[in-house]
């Protein structure tokens, strides 16, 4: 008999057995209400024929959980009733398990290959988790019920796990919670009044129940704990509750949290305070973005009714400024101010030697719990002959003190598109290189088309689809040669920015040598606690993901340093519900939730309400009337799903939404809601009320209209 006759075979039997059982209406024999009404009819059968009864028994369930049919529980609870504690478990404990493998082999026969063969390179890891720990990931899932059975049955079936293995630990992982079941179904057998459901024999059952799930997680923690620290001796004493290794945003705010809550905290950095963000990253590109829109705005003169006139400005001095600003802000985050705060500073390299101890500067500190902050790092491409040149990134772009003249900027992201605007209004010849077929590719195609039509404006050239395969010189000039569709690009440069995204930094002070997990995207692995493998070990911001923008790392190391202090009492699942994000060229671009091309991916049903901004009176005033704002909401509610703002202090204007979606108010709130006039906040009160427009009540509008009419006689 063919593989493929034997499937349709087995595809036919499971049908005919499922309508049977439905059809039948055989679920009727499977409640409570029945079995209990059979109960003594049940138990004078037991009585005279015991083998005969638990063979019938022991076939029933492995039917009913073959076929993941509804009534597993019902029947644990009728056999501990009828049969006894004892008897009951060990018939219960056999026939849940070998029902649970059929399904398991059945659910492998049938769609394994083609799942695998399908989605293969996608189920990669997974297939790897499995090979490594699948026995004690399937057993946790046995112990804690978070899926139902039938569930793990099937999804099992389709990884490599073997059959053997799978048997032995669901066995094993479900005996505890059919025991409490069997127990509970013990004492409802010896119910004959409703006065008897308060017995303490019930109620200890129902406690159990109720208990179980806690007590089973209570157990796979310290089983996981268990194996985590395998061959490492922790420390009797610990000199800190908390080291935080790495002073960005992440760091800076672990620190500062344990240091509120009057834990001792020690935070290392190995170079300067305040991390990427602040020297050289948000903080300067910023700065240098404002000095550029100054000079934009002085070409723009006669829109405000002013006499053209030339600014003149030394690129040197420009630069300046921005160092300038970064000693201004760099106070906030100096080692003085967290001192101050109860914070033991350390300068130096941190290397993580045990999951309890980390030595820096020859010194070994004990920690309770570690929280690794150490950001990312500009990730440049293997280009050929790129490593030949003095390239630039984020690190050290802003040590150039001359116009880089014909500069190309590798990358359409927002790094990428912030410095390709910038240093076309410093006076650059700027040509910007993206692979994908648009710039700032996480934004709807209107929004990539709006910011292209700008930067084109304004003089730079936009090459997208343009993959950079090689850096070449010819006759002393520098050439950046790309792939467009198969046609050969040369593009000249002096310099080049690479600026094509971050790597983590996960390297170089002790994971490797520790285990710790690393995420197929290069980031340390964390789960939604921030935890690592190693429960008291943590990860926040770059380093770990999924969001590399400076405000998830602040809110990722309130939920580190929270669970980290008070883990074994209080722990807090990291919430990425609401994260918003801005790009700042000019036009601003800023967003919440969903965009109009993310929901039709996930097909989600959204509602589209627009308002342009060439509308606004305070933009009209500003000169500043272009852009939009669009809010995606539920079908006929006023739910936010998302929101893009493209215009003038587009990320300022999005907090509103940002604080509507994490609290759960709609657009009618907005609307209800007093907005300042004139103000460019008042774009979100007229989205909100073109929303309103378009779910006007127009039967009842109709009434009204003539309510009015009646009224005037």
């Amino acid at each position: 008999m063919s593989s493929r006759l034997a499937r349709l075979l087995l595809v036919a039997a499971i049908i005919l057995l499922i309508i049977a059982f439905i059809a039948f209406d055989l679920q009727r024999f499977l409640t409570l209400a029945y079995l209990k009404e059979q109960q003594q009819v049940f138990a004078d059968f037991y009585a005279a024929n015991r083998v005969l009864t638990i063979a019938l028994y022991f076939v029933i369930y492995v039917l009913v959980t073959a076929l993941s049919l509804p009534g597993a529980a019902v029947m644990t609870l009728a056999g501990g009733a009828l049969l006894g504690f004892w008897t009951a478990l060990v018939t219960v404990s056999f026939a849940s398990t070998i029902g649970a493998t059929l399904a398991f082999i059945a659910s492998r026969f049938l769609l394994r290959d083609w799942v695998q063969g399908k989605f293969g390179d996608k189920l990669k890891a997974i297939n790897d988790g499995v090979d490594r720990e699948g026995s004690f990931y399937l057993f946790t899932l046995r112990l804690v019920p978070l899926f139902p059975f039938f569930v793990i049955n099937l999804v099992m079936g389709l990884t490599p796990m073997r059959t053997l293995a799978y048997y032995w630990v669901s066995q094993l992982g479900m005996l505890p919670g059919t025991a409490v079941y069997v127990n509970a179904g013990t004492q409802l057998g010896q119910i004959e009044s409703a006065g008897g459901i308060l017995s303490p024999g019930i109620l200890v059952s129902f406690i159990l129940l109720g208990l179980f799930p806690l007590i089973a997680k209570r157990i796979i923690d310290f089983l996981k704990r268990r194996k985590a620290y395998a061959g490492w001796d922790k420390p009797a004493t610990f000199d800190y509750n908390l080291v935080a290794i790495g002073a960005g945003s992440g760091g800076l705010v672990s620190a500062y949290i344990a240091a509120a809550v009057k834990a001792k905290v020690a935070l290392i950095e190995r170079h300067r305070m305040g991390g990427d963000c602040l020297n050289t990253g948000c903080v300067p590109s910023k700065a240098l973005i404002r000095s550029a829109k100054m000079l934009a705005y002085s070409r723009r003169a006669t829109e405000f009714g002013l006499k053209r006139s030339e600014v003149t400005f030394d690129f040197a001095e420009v630069m300046e400024r921005v160092q300038q600003v970064i000693a201004k802000v760099e106070p906030h985050d100096s080692i003085e101010r967290y001192t101050g705060l109860g914070v033991e500073c350390f300068t130096g390299e941190a290397k993580i030697t045990s999951p309890w101890t980390v030595e820096v500067n020859g010194r070994t500190l004990t920690t309770r719990n570690i929280i690794i902050a150490t950001g990312a790092r500009p990730f440049v491409p293997p280009i050929k002959g790129l490593d030949q040149i003095d390239y630039l990134t984020s690190d050290n772009l802003w040590e150039l003190r001359q116009n880089p003249g014909r500069l190309i900027v590798l990358g359409g992201g927002p790094i990428g598109s912030e410095m390709t605007q910038a240093f076309a209004r410093l006076g650059a010849e700027v040509t910007q290189v993206e692979m994908m077929p648009r710039i700032i590719g996480r934004e709807d195609p209107e929004v990539s088309a709006f910011v292209q039509e700008r930067f084109e404006a304004e003089g730079i050239r936009v090459l997208t689809g343009h993959a950079a395969r090689e850096v070449i010189e010819e006759n002393g000039e520098k050439i950046l040669v790309c792939d467009a569709d198969g046609t050969e690009v040369k593009v000249p440069f002096d310099r080049i920015l690479v600026a094509v995204g971050r790597k983590a930094n996960v390297t170089g002070f002790g994971l490797e040598e520790l285990g710790v997990s690393i995420s197929e995207r290069g980031t340390v692995a964390v789960d939604p606690l921030l935890r690592t493998n190693f429960p008291n070990i943590y990860a926040v911001g770059d380093v770990a993901g999924p969001y590399q923008f400076t405000h998830t790392a602040s809110h990722m190391a309130w939920y580190a340093s929270v669970n980290a202090l008070f883990s074994g009492f209080k722990s807090f699942k990291v919430d990425y519900r609401v994260i918003p994000w801005a790009t700042f060229t000019d036009p601003e671009v800023a967003r919440v939730g969903l965009s109009e091309e993310e929901a039709k991916a996930q097909g989600i049903a959204y509602e589209v309400t627009r308002y342009g901004l060439d509308d606004l009176d305070r933009a009209i005033a500003d000169s500043e009337d272009h852009g939009w704002v669009k809010v995606l909401t539920k079908p006929d509610s006023d739910k936010i799903l998302g929101v893009t703002i493209v215009g003038s202090h587009a990320g300022d204007l999005l907090a509103e939404y940002v604080l509507a979606m994490k609290h759960g108010l709609g657009l009618n709130k907005i609307l209800g809601t007093i907005h300042t006039y004139p103000t460019m906040a008042e774009a979100n009160k007229a989205a909100a009320g073109e929303w309103k427009k378009a779910h006007a009540p127009e039967k009842l509008l109709e009434w009204v209209e003539k309510f009015h009419a009646w009224r005037r006689g």
